[in-house]
């Protein structure tokens, strides 16, 4: 019976949850902004105190590889990594976006829709990808700015587009359209323990030496200004 810790750090929220053979048994999760290095070794120790298990009994660690924040797929990355390391697990690297949409359509099931996870990307730009209702990706992962024209083609075809994430909540500016439904649903680790269960049964793991979480964009760094 597999048992694996899934890490989520690809938004705001930092998320550690325990599932075996695909079910959740633990979850634990801070929804202060941003504390994700601060937090996250602390939530990985609260989460197997809670399920009574050592870190020894892991068959595997599943990481979200994004896209998301930099900052923050960076420290779930580098705990991962070290767990995997110091123990020789195995690493598991579950889509932010599809994990997302997964979720969605296991809350709100529709036979024709269209589901569409989108991540926060500063201003008007979103990291999104789309899903039909059987879980086939139509869209891969990629940075969208967000405009009235947006998605037009499947609203043409009457299509009903199920909206989540973080970045849905800056959608709402400009989707107006009768075929736009918005969900209240984030990123939580509890997300990857069914998909993570599911590439560990079919032998999907990742070189933790050379992994990489899945950015799309470099990071939005500003030079500091010269103290006069």
């Amino acid at each position: 019976m597999p048992l694996i810790l899934n890490i989520e750090t690809s938004t705001e929220v930092c998320s550690v949850a325990l599932g075996q053979d695909g079910q959740l048994l633990e979850l634990c999760e801070s929804d202060q902004p941003f504390v994700h290095a601060e937090k996250i070794t602390l939530l990985v120790q609260e989460c197997l105190e809670k399920a009574g298990v050592q870190l020894n009994d892991l068959s595997a660690v599943a990481i979200s590889k994004g896209p998301g924040s930099y900052t923050g797929l960076r420290v779930g990355s580098s705990v991962a990594k070290g767990i995997c390391y110091a123990l020789d697990k195995p690493l598991i690297a579950v889509d932010t976006l599809e994990s997302l949409a997964m979720a969605c359509r296991r809350l709100h099931p529709r036979e024709s829709a269209i589901y569409c996870p989108m991540i926060d990307a500063r201003r008007m730009e979103v990291y999104t990808a789309l899903y039909n209702s059987t879980g086939d990706c139509l869209e891969s992962p990629h940075a969208h700015i967000l405009t009235t024209a947006s998605f037009e083609d499947y609203y043409k075809s009457e299509q009903e587009l199920l909206l989540c994430g973080n970045g849905a909540e800056k959608a709402k500016k400009v989707l107006l359209g009768e075929f736009s439904t918005f969900c209240t649903l984030g990123c939580s680790a509890a997300h990857l323990v069914s998909l993570a269960e599911g590439a560990f049964q079919r032998g999907q793991i990742v070189d933790t030496a050379y992994f990489s979480p899945t950015y799309i964009k470099p990071p939005n760094i500003t030079k500091a200004r010269k103290i006069l």
